[in-house]
């Protein structure tokens, strides 16, 4: 058997540029390039390398690219990533007022009154879910009791959390658990508030928490995508997406995905102001790159050709 743990070792700067250049980067100023290594991690800068590369199998990049461009790309998914994720946390703020509001309007406005398990779904599929979610929302209580100005400042003075107070220490993920939950009535009347079915605000959702953890923890954004697809497809339409084997090839369970979530979710003054910002760094990125197309590094993030069409939907 083959022992591959030489290629796990540490590699130091000079190992770690001589990599690159044996791979057929081209580095113009290998010290500016190790500084960059340093600050940024090889690991991550790397990942991003197989859009320059001349073909899966081989592992060399293709006549002409630059660490730069390499560097650029890297740049860029940083950038995006932090346009999504203020964007996304917009609509979590959104969900969590809106939900706190429905909730405590109907329900009550202490924990024992608006964690009641009569308040959610009776349906039997889901009684443990129901159960497993009370109760993580009663431990952030007890976690964040003291730890958390406004919870602690509740607690302190009236005796209970409110759940307007509540959901700020919720996770994005916990939010969509907890729509997924609240009786049909109760869902059918916040996703009316979006214009859209019950279904669909769950996936979109779902899809939304996974995207704002990747952005959150500064993972690879541009090539991500999600378990759970969209099942709306009237934008896919409208932009006349193309199909492979009967499904469309952007927009699903991408980054385009989110976009056309973030479409139906955001204000339109909002939603312009996130289309203008990922404009700016896509005309940025492609002042950039002249090895690869801008079209074929859009299309691996899941944007069709015709991406900023969308505005005119």
């Amino acid at each position: 058997m083959t022992n591959n743990s030489s290629s796990k070792i540490f590699k130091n700067l000079d190992e770690q540029i001589q990599i690159l250049l044996d791979k057929g980067l081209i580095i113009d100023d290998i010290e500016k390039t190790k500084v960059i290594l340093l600050r940024e991690n090889y690991f991550f800068i790397s990942g991003y390398r197989h859009l320059f590369m001349k073909s899966k199998k081989r592992n060399q990049f293709i006549e002409g690219t630059t660490f730069e461009e390499l560097y650029s790309m890297f740049l860029f998914d940083r950038k995006i990533r932090n346009i999504y994720f203020k964007n996304i946390l917009i609509v979590e703020n959104n969900m969590k007022s809106i939900i706190s509001y429905q909730l405590s309007k109907k329900y009550g406005f202490k924990e024992k009154d608006y964690l009641d398990p009569k308040n959610f779904t009776v349906d039997s599929m889901k009684v443990r879910q129901v159960h497993d979610i009370i109760n993580k929302m009663k431990r952030q209580i007890r976690v964040n009791g003291s730890q958390h100005a406004a919870t602690y400042h509740y607690i302190a003075n009236y005796g209970y959390v409110p759940l307007w107070i509540l959901v700020k220490v919720l996770s994005f993920g916990l939010i969509s658990e907890l729509y997924g939950i609240l009786k049909t009535e109760d869902q059918l009347k916040i996703a009316n508030m979006y214009k859209t079915d019950i279904e669909t605000l769950c996936t979109y959702l779902c899809i939304l928490a996974n995207y704002r953890n990747i952005c959150a923890h500064e993972e690879v954004l541009y090539e991500h995508k999600t378990q759970r697809m969209l099942n709306d497809y009237r934008i896919h339409q409208k932009l006349n997406i193309e199909k492979i084997d009967g499904q469309y090839k952007y927009g699903v369970n991408d980054m385009f995905a989110v976009i056309i979530i973030l479409k139906n979710m955001l204000s339109e003054s909002e939603f312009t102001d996130f289309i203008n910002e990922i404009s700016y760094e896509v005309d940025v990125l492609q002042g950039k790159i002249h090895t690869v197309s801008i079209n074929s590094i859009l299309n691996t993030c899941g944007f069709p050709d015709n991406w900023r069409d969308i505005m005119e939907i």
